[in-house]
């Protein structure tokens, strides 16, 4: 399954990313993307956070990771099984013209192309695009509708791409022998919507801040401090215990989310 999107995504944008490839990767289904900032490094994490396999199709020569600071992400993906892609020779340094070639493979080697988000300009409209000339199931994420990164995907959903919230609307649309071993039982399936609970074993702390941080927009430590009426270590310690428990995404500049 191909998950792409913008490399100048929100906070939600991410860790629709990361959950839904989380999702997709622990039953089993490989996820395909780009390498580049953003959704796309988001979903490859998501990935391997899964225990799945992933697939970076790159538009540079393999040993010229791009952007750079992915170079230890390379590294993950190799380690959990994973492999990099490109069409292209050693040496082949990152020139805008030749991302399109590799839109084409994401797509190829894909069932179907998931956008997460996209720009009205984004090279993941292209992708999309792609698959469709492919033969390949094109499905979207909806956004915010004042998101100017939300504008490509909701206008893909309004012209006929499946509008995906949960990894089980993302498995219908496949082969149905390959959704028939993946979907759960209709109970099991019927309570995929319930709000998500909280583990009974954080402290008081963990908790109070946990519920006030949401998956949708991070949080200022400041306003933190603020809303949950705690002391600055008792905060402090609070972030520490949650991030330790990957239930929360530690951002630049001092701001938290919820995983979703």
């Amino acid at each position: 399954m191909g998950v792409i999107g913008s490399r100048m995504c929100s906070t939600y944008g991410e860790n629709a990313s990361e959950m839904l490839s989380r999702d997709l990767a622990s039953r089993g289904i490989t996820i395909i993307s780009g390498l580049a900032r953003g959704i796309d490094s988001a979903a490859h994490r998501g990935a391997i956070n899964g225990k799945g396999r992933t697939i970076a199709v790159m538009g540079t020569g393999i040993d010229a990771v791009y952007p750079k600071e992915n170079n230890r992400l390379v590294r993950e993906i190799l380690d959990s099984g994973g492999c990099i892609v490109s069409q292209f020779p050693l040496g082949t340094p990152p020139i805008p013209e030749n991302f399109p070639y590799r839109n084409r493979i994401i797509s190829g080697l894909s069932l179907g192309v998931l956008i997460v988000e996209a720009s009205e300009r984004s090279g993941s409209l292209i992708t999309a695009r792609l698959a469709s000339e492919q033969n390949r199931e094109v499905m979207a994420v909806p956004g915010n509708i004042t998101s100017g990164v939300s504008f490509g995907t909701n206008y893909l959903i309004k012209s006929g791409a499946k509008l995906v919230q949960q990894w089980q609307d993302v498995v219908a649309e496949l082969p149905s022998e390959i959704a028939a071993s993946i979907l759960p039982p209709k109970m099991e399936n019927e309570k995929r919507n319930e709000p998500q609970k909280a583990p009974v074993d954080l402290t008081e702390f963990e908790h109070k801040i946990w519920s006030l941080l949401t998956p949708d927009e991070s949080t200022h430590i400041d306003v933190l401090l603020q809303t949950s009426g705690l002391s600055f270590g008792d905060l402090n310690n609070a972030l520490v215990g949650l991030d330790i428990r990957d239930m929360i995404r530690v951002l630049p500049g001092k701001h938290y989310a919820r995983r979703m």
